[in-house]
């Protein structure tokens, strides 16, 4: 399998320009289009033993039932409370243990606005990979600006270099994302925390059976740890060490942003992968704290039921 760690180079000033700009921040997306905001009984042996006497004993446990997903929305919805919103879906996976929650299901899809970056690096690299070859030079200058800036040029280029919209989405049918639309214009691509979560199961996994090469997986979970120093928010508030890719995008409509964060982050020596989604948020920075905020609630709810 051919290697494709990626080496940090300068990138190029000249891009194709085929989208505008949507807000003045690296990390806002390029739109070319508007979308709506939106667990046997044992047999008798004496004949005078009463019925009742041999019937099985169901199993009893000690332990209580719990309901992660319940456990998250307990969690979450005073959160989106005190601050007036209900636009935000979040999906939680220790990745020790396998347990899972998530809050807001399929019908929850959200514009991925600059996240959507590493699925585009992840399907240029499984693109590599089915062409036995390493990216080209200008693929990882442009892969180090996507990720680490949030450059939004490169990301127009390297999506036309997976094949597209199409392309895009014929990979991520190829990672196991059910619930993800892929967009021309690649701030509009539509999608779910859950499949988010996915996606980032497919990046730091470990599995030596899975779609991308561990070589392909550790080039991107590096340039996720290295993000410049102003786009270290998001799930990065959940945990100590992290890797990490935000996305924050102004709706020309509304005025309102849709405001996004993914990655792995360590909490007490364990790890845990998380996706948080939102829109509607009033600005910039309060949907961050809503994001953050959601978050540390998120790993605080899978590391409590998996304490002890």
């Amino acid at each position: 399998m051919p290697r494709h760690r990626i080496r940090r180079s300068a990138l190029s000033a000249s891009v194709a320009a085929t989208v505008v700009l949507a807000g003045s921040a690296a990390g806002g997306a390029y739109l070319t289009g508007r979308s709506p905001d939106h667990a046997p009984a044992a047999a008798a042996s004496v004949s005078s033993v009463s019925p009742a006497a041999t019937a099985p004993v169901a199993a009893t446990s000690e332990e209580p039932v719990v309901d992660p997903d319940a456990e998250l929305a307990a969690a979450v919805e005073p959160l989106l409370a005190a601050s007036g919103t209900q636009a935000v879906s979040v999906a939680v996976l220790d990745s020790g243990s396998w347990t899972r929650a998530v809050y807001g299901g399929a019908d929850a899809v959200y514009d991925t606005a600059s996240i959507v970056k590493v699925d585009i690096l992840a399907a240029l690299l499984l693109r590599a990979q089915d062409e036995k070859r390493e990216l080209t030079a200008g693929e990882h200058a442009r892969a180090v600006a996507m990720i680490e800036r949030s450059d939004n040029d490169s990301a127009t280029v390297l999506l036309a270099a997976v094949g597209g919209a199409a392309g895009l989405d014929a990979a991520n049918e190829r990672f196991g994302l059910t619930s993800t639309t892929a967009a021309k214009a690649w701030g509009l691509t539509r999608t779910t925390a859950a499949d988010q979560l996915t996606l980032l199961e497919a990046v730091f996994g470990t599995d030596t059976d899975a779609e991308l090469s561990e070589e392909s997986r550790t080039s991107l979970r590096e340039l996720m740890t290295q993000v410049e120093a102003d786009q270290q928010w998001g799930v990065s508030a959940a945990g100590s060490e992290w890797a990490l890719k935000n996305g924050w995008m102004p709706r020309t409509a509304t005025g309102l942003w849709n405001i996004n964060s993914i990655g792995q982050v360590t909490a007490d020596g364990r790890t845990y992968l998380v996706a948080v989604l939102s829109g509607g948020q009033r600005t910039k920075e309060t949907g961050i704290a809503l994001v953050e905020s959601v978050a540390k609630a998120a790993v605080g709810v899978v590391r409590a039921g998996t304490a002890g």
